[in-house]
């Protein structure tokens, strides 16, 4: 009896699983003229039957029976109660002798398991699975009154105040104007989707309506008619041979985007495509229960085999009763037969054939690249002559032009220089042509030529330093106001106005407004009263001299007097306020851009006495050379003593010495040599040295001619260099083995002018201590360390320039 029993029990469990199945079935796939739960049929009428009155016939059958049996088989008739309305009227009697059937099936069921003991009714009951709060249903909201409709996949172990929070975050929405209901019933929001009887994997149709409507209406964020997908959709499945089964798939629509999955575009029409991505996972493939590697490719096997024609073929032949015609025949003559040697030794011609003109491919193409090289190297020649050729040029037409409109010391230096150079040419010429008398006479009247352009020169100097005097007062009230400015850590320039800059920036705007003379009455007046109410700031005699002056022109102002008579005046008040811009008391920027120190401790250690014109000057009042140690002239007096006797002109071993530096800069960024050296060592390294003329061809253009290191691999410095022109650098600087390229007597000759060189600046302490780096052995008896103390700060040579320039 008990096995009979357990059979009958798993009989009816088989039974309730496929009662459950058909549910489910019946819920997410309705049949023609049926729907689903939660929605209403496509006409938008309700059905004429409802859940209620299958309820109430089941009911009334249920009365019958005893209450303890409708107890225990509680949840078979809540599945009975449950089961899908039917759509249509005709379907109604049909409907409810089914579910009858069914509720009377069920009450049989639970007659035969009330003799069961305890253990058999605790197995009999539904099997919960314990995570079932985390199954997901398919929640459908209808929002009122718009009536669209939004389809949510949510857990049913969640509350009802979680879905309005996750439905306020969809519409944009506060949660507290959402309110959910359920069948016409408001939910309360602690109860969860399983208390309210949802099942996993079902669908539910809920509404939702906002308590403020005019503030807060619900508007799903993209339109229904943006969106051409439907909700649900029926696929048709195969699932036998010939037979196929419907099956209803909702769609899930995520709020994330879809990823990227590449695509591509039509060449013609330039319209992209791209690959769609789907919700279906791909199938996978049964597990082997093996690791397989495959290493299939697409290598075609070559088979031969010979193949036989099943079929004998004959050909109709012309005979009695019969007739062939001959029209398309072809007469075939057999040709010349090729042996294998033959085949070959032709295959080899042919291949020595396409060799030879691939060669002759190749050679061509080499022979155009080094034709390329040559035009290109040709073409950067012609170019760098051109940019020397330029470069000379234009050093002639800036000497010239220095000429005609000298500006600077170097330009007035120049034309004592020509003018030195013209009197010797005359002094010469008169000399060998002239004798006795009238060589006194002719010597006479030469030096009354050149007073005359010295006082022509004089005079121009005058008028350039009076034109020159506003740009340099310009220059030193920008020093005085500029902003300080440092590098910061990422290489940033940073600036920074302080109160003093500020000051000084003021007091320059204000001395600009004050000195054009071709400003109205009204500015010059609004000018002289805002300088007025600035100099009264601090009183002193300074300051009521500038008052008194400013009182006096606005008087004379105000009587007519002629802007051309207020010349001086005005200039008396430019010099004055210039004079107050420059007092470190009213102006502290402009103390440390002062020529005389305000600090007497530091003007005691920085002064020295001038020999020449017995002043105390500082000492940026000296000019000091690199050879010398005794400081004796201040650089106004070598000047006067360079106009009144030698004249010289270092312009170019100015340009010597700043080619070199820029070409040791980019070659060596630690080099020290070249900085060391001032234009007077230059001049010595020039015309004592090396004679001002180059070391290979002679030539003696000083504006082609240029340092550089004799050996490559060390740093310049007098005992390493070599002058010569711009043309023949390239040249030396490409040798390897300057032994190899050069005659032994010639590199003997160079090596005598490097020693020349080191015996003259060994005696210069700060360039004597890079003489260390050469072997002692070398040098000998040369080195001489004694201070140079000549009385003009000059190299002391007997040597004579060997031309002027």
């Amino acid at each position: 009896m008990s096995e009979q029993r357990e059979n009958d029990q798993e009989g009816k469990e088989e039974e309730e699983e496929e009662e459950e199945e058909e549910d489910k079935n019946t819920e997410t796939n309705p049949q023609p003229g049926e729907h689903s739960a939660g929605f209403p049929p496509e006409d938008g009428r309700e059905p004429d039957i409802d859940g209620g009155e299958v309820a109430a016939g089941c009911s009334a059958l249920e009365t019958r029976e005893d209450a303890e049996e409708a107890e225990t088989q509680a949840d078979i008739t809540d599945d009975a109660v449950n089961l899908p309305e039917p759509q249509e009227t005709g379907n109604i009697g049909n409907s409810i002798e089914t579910d009858c059937v069914d509720v009377l099936e069920s009450v049989e069921e639970a007659e035969t398991e009330a003799d069961l003991p305890d253990d058999a009714e605790q197995l009999k009951q539904p099997r919960k699975t314990e995570n079932a709060g985390d199954s997901t249903a398919t929640v459908k909201v209808v929002l009122v009154p718009e009536g669209h409709v939004m389809t949510v996949a949510f857990a049913i172990g969640l509350s009802v105040w979680e879905l309005k929070c996750h439905l306020a975050s969809e519409l944009r929405v506060p949660v507290e104007v959402l309110q959910i209901s359920l069948d016409g019933r408001a939910v309360e929001e602690q109860h969860s989707l399983m208390e309210l009887g949802i099942r996993p994997h079902s669908s539910t149709r809920m509404e939702m309506s906002s308590t403020d409507p005019s503030s807060h209406p619900l508007r799903p964020l993209r339109p229904p008619q943006h969106d051409s997908m439907p909700d649900v959709i029926t696929v048709q499945v195969q699932t036998d041979k010939g037979a196929f089964q419907e099956v209803v798939v909702e769609i899930e629509r995520p709020c994330q985007r879809k990823a990227f999955l590449g695509g591509y575009r039509h060449q013609l029409t330039g319209a992209e495509y791209h690959h769609a991505a789907v919700q279906t996972l791909p199938k996978r493939r049964p597990d082997r229960g093996v690791v397989v590697f495959s290493r299939d490719t697409q290598t075609v096997e070559m088979q031969s085999q010979a193949q036989q024609c099943p079929v004998n073929i004959s050909i109709q032949m012309t005979g009695i009763g019969c007739y062939v015609s001959c029209m398309n025949d072809t007469l075939v003559v057999p040709g010349k037969y090729i042996t294998a040697d033959e085949f070959h030794d032709r295959r080899l011609r042919a291949v020595i054939r396409l060799q030879s003109f691939t060669r002759r491919w190749l050679a061509q193409q080499a022979v155009d690249q080094v034709r390329r090289e040559r035009d290109r190297r040709l073409a950067w020649l012609e170019m760098r002559e051109r940019r020397w050729r330029e470069e000379k040029e234009e050093q002639i037409r800036d000497r010239h032009q220095r000429w005609m409109k000298p500006q600077r010391r170097e330009d007035f230096n120049l034309l004592y220089h020509a003018l030195e150079k013209w009197r010797r040419e005359e002094e010469l010429g008169i000399n060998s042509s002239l004798r006795g008398a009238e060589r006194k006479a002719a010597l006479c009247l030469l030096l009354e030529q050149e007073t005359q352009f010295i006082a022509a020169i004089g005079q121009h100097r005058i008028a350039v330093q009076g034109s020159n005097y506003d740009r340099v007062v310009g220059n030193f009230l920008n020093k005085a106001a500029a902003p300080h400015q440092w590098r910061a850590a990422d290489g940033r320039l940073i600036e920074m106005d302080s109160p003093h800059t500020i000051r000084a920036r003021e007091l320059r705007d204000l001395y600009n407004n004050i000195g054009p003379s071709d400003s109205s009455h009204e500015e010059r007046l609004h000018a002289l009263m805002t300088l007025k109410h600035t100099v009264r700031e601090h009183e002193c005699q300074l300051t009521r001299d500038i008052v008194d002056l400013i009182d006096r022109e606005v008087d004379l102002m105000t009587r007519g007097v002629k802007r051309a008579s207020l010349e001086g005046l005005r200039k008396r008040i430019s010099t004055l306020f210039l004079q107050y811009i420059k007092t470190p008391a009213f102006n502290p920027e402009v103390a440390k851009h002062l020529k005389v120190p305000q600090n007497p401790s530091e003007l005691k250690n920085d002064t020295r006495l001038c020999r020449c014109c017995h002043r105390y000057l500082r000492s940026a009042d000296f000019s000091v050379s690199a050879s010398g140690h005794v400081i004796n002239c201040c650089r106004h007096c070598a000047r006067l003593d360079n106009i009144a006797r030698p004249r010289d002109d270092l312009s170019f071993y100015k340009n010597i010495l700043r080619k070199l530096r820029t070409d040791e800069q980019q070659l060596n960024e630690e080099a020290k040599i070249p900085f060391l050296l001032q234009v007077e060592d230059m001049r010595y390294l020039v015309e004592v040295v090396w004679t001002c003329r180059s070391a290979l061809h002679a030539g003696s253009d000083l504006y082609s001619l240029v340092f550089v290191r004799w050996e490559r691999q060390m740093d310049w410095s007098p005992w390493n260099c070599i002058l010569l022109s711009k043309e023949e650098t390239s040249a030396h600087l490409e040798l390897e083995d300057l032994h190899k390229a050069y005659e032994t007597t010639y590199i003997r000759g160079i090596e005598q002018k490097h020693t020349l060189a080191r015996r003259h600046f060994s005696q210069i302490p700060i360039i004597a201590e890079y003489l260390h780096s050469q072997p002692a052995a070398a040098l000998g008896n040369q080195l001489i360390f004694k201070p140079i103390t000549t009385a003009t700060g000059r190299h002391a040579t007997n040597t004579k320039p060997a031309s002027d320039h």
